[in-house]
């Protein structure tokens, strides 16, 4: 059965709010909003500003975990800096859900690679999470959208490792690439069960360039905006942006196909529509 994707090229908050409304799930109870802070000295990543209304509609928490690799978020420390210079405790509550241990861990029983998720333990805090995904590309995933986001986004510091080294901490950069891909699938299957589908998602096609927000230095965009898109389904809504990207007349899109493709990124993809959480098929429903 096609998942509904609803899109609208027009950018703005106002926007997101609009098409969150027409995907018609309302988030009840204690709301996470799972946010890319941004890695200091990037200039891509999508501002507080611009996700204002949508986390005021939603009156949630914003949500945030460490990251397994040197820089400006990978300690709590400096995560807690990083989200008051780029704004986020500024403007909202913010909860590092893993800025104080033990990790909690979440059982994924049918995974194809790792049979367990670490996650930032404050999770337990929440009854549901809107996840809001700056679409781009990425130098390990080929892309980063929503399976990203459910994966190594809300994946504690040692949880990320545990997902890039396919179970073992220690092999973080030299793990198989396709096992990777799979367990990143894996790893958001685990978020989805846990919040029982209370999880509304939000790719944003913007400042697209071939590296991640999670990059220092990033090269610029090298395509134009596309739009904003809005599902209950985090596979869907990843591929119909891939999709988006590819039949495109964009004169950059062959750089940023170039990163999808030579990293694989739809097995991510692939993977996540085998273990059944999403459909690769869906309607794409302009607003």
């Amino acid at each position: 059965m096609a998942s509904k994707v609803f899109f609208s090229k027009e950018i703005t908050p106002e926007k997101v709010v609009e098409l969150y409304r027409l995907a018609g799930k309302e988030l009840e109870g204690r709301v996470a909003i799972k946010v890319h802070s941004g890695e200091e000295g990037n200039q891509n990543f999508l501002r507080p500003e611009f996700w204002k209304p949508m986390i005021e509609y939603v009156r949630g928490t914003v949500v945030e975990c460490n990251t397994a690799y040197e820089g400006s978020r990978n300690t709590t420390e400096k995560h807690l800096e990083t989200l008051e210079k780029h704004g986020w405790s500024k403007c909202f509550a913010v909860d590092l859900m893993d800025g104080e241990g033990p990790d909690l861990e979440l059982p994924i029983p049918n995974g194809k690679k790792i049979r367990k998720n670490y996650v930032g333990k404050n999770i337990k805090n929440y009854d549901s999470m809107l996840v809001l995904s700056h679409f781009k590309g990425h130098p390990m995933g080929g892309y980063g959208g929503a399976i990203k986001q459910l994966s190594i986004g809300v994946a504690s510091s040692m949880g990320k490792a545990y997902i890039h080294g396919v179970g073992d901490i220690n092999d973080f950069w030299n793990s198989d690439h396709d096992s990777f891909l799979e367990s990143m699938a894996d790893a958001a299957s685990s978020v989805i069960e846990y919040f029982k589908g209370n999880l509304v998602y939000v790719n944003v096609m913007k400042n697209m360039s071939v590296d991640c927000d999670c990059c220092a230095v990033a090269e610029d965009p090298c395509m134009g905006d596309i739009g904003i898109l809005v599902s209950l389904d985090p596979v869907a809504i990843d591929q119909a942006c891939l999709d988006l990207v590819y039949a495109s007349d964009d004169p950059g899109r062959g750089h940023l196909i170039e990163r999808i493709e030579s990293r694989n990124g739809v097995h991510t993809i692939e993977a996540a529509a085998e273990l059944g959480y999403g459909s690769r098929e869906y309607e794409l429903i302009e607003a």
